[in-house]
């Protein structure tokens, strides 16, 4: 298959990639380092680097930043980091990627465990991994030609130190456990679901 990963290089993605580009075409994208840059906060730029992709069978996303901050210095600007890039951004990955993906492909985007449980300083996060959530859930029943749709919530994992702080009581999730759920959705039958890697 040929299969797209967004954020290819970075914790989660890279994890994914190895365990995929073995037996598959792997084509590795990231903001600044990659095969490709798209932007994720730029329309045109999901559009131009799909017509330089081309059709494809899978697409990851494990991609896409949020903002963590007391709720009483958050602004509408903070809210607009994860708004635009890991909501927004990913569903244009769909909107626009689904003139090029093929019969029978998949899409799998990236929430988080603060979708259901909210952390503290994580009001903009919540926000923004709950919609992505619901987007998924909308799309799984339009999306045509077989193709599937779902998100994997990760908690927060072993290879992100710098955040462990900000989920105390939480036990950090291996990269195995992560990378699987998302080959649970590229490559099983999954369709319009949340995969909880926590």
């Amino acid at each position: 298959m040929k299969i797209i990963i967004i954020g290819g290089n970075g914790t989660i993605g890279r994890a994914v990639a190895g365990k995929l580009k073995d037996e598959h075409d792997v084509i590795i994208a990231g903001s600044r380092t990659g095969d490709m840059q798209p932007d994720l906060g730029r329309r045109d730029s999901i559009l131009s680097f799909f017509e330089k992709t081309g059709h494809f069978d899978a697409l990851v996303s494990a991609a896409g930043a949020a903002y963590l901050a007391p709720i009483q210095d958050l602004e509408e600007k903070h809210f607009r980091v994860g708004l635009d890039s890991k909501l927004l951004g990913q569903i244009n990955l769909v909107l626009i990627g689904q003139r090029y993906i093929n019969k029978g492909g998949s899409f799998t985007l990236t929430s988080g465990i603060v979708a259901e449980e909210p952390i503290r300083q994580g009001a903009a996060a919540m926000t923004v991994d709950a919609a992505v959530n619901a987007f998924v859930k909308a799309a799984s029943t339009e999306l045509t030609n077989d193709v599937r749709i779902n998100a994997v919530a990760p908690g927060v994992v072993e290879g992100s130190p710098h955040l462990h702080h900000y989920f105390p009581g939480h036990i950090p999730v291996s990269m195995e456990k992560v990378s699987m759920a998302y080959l649970k959705s590229v490559l099983g039958i999954l369709n319009g679901e949340v995969i909880r890697a926590y």
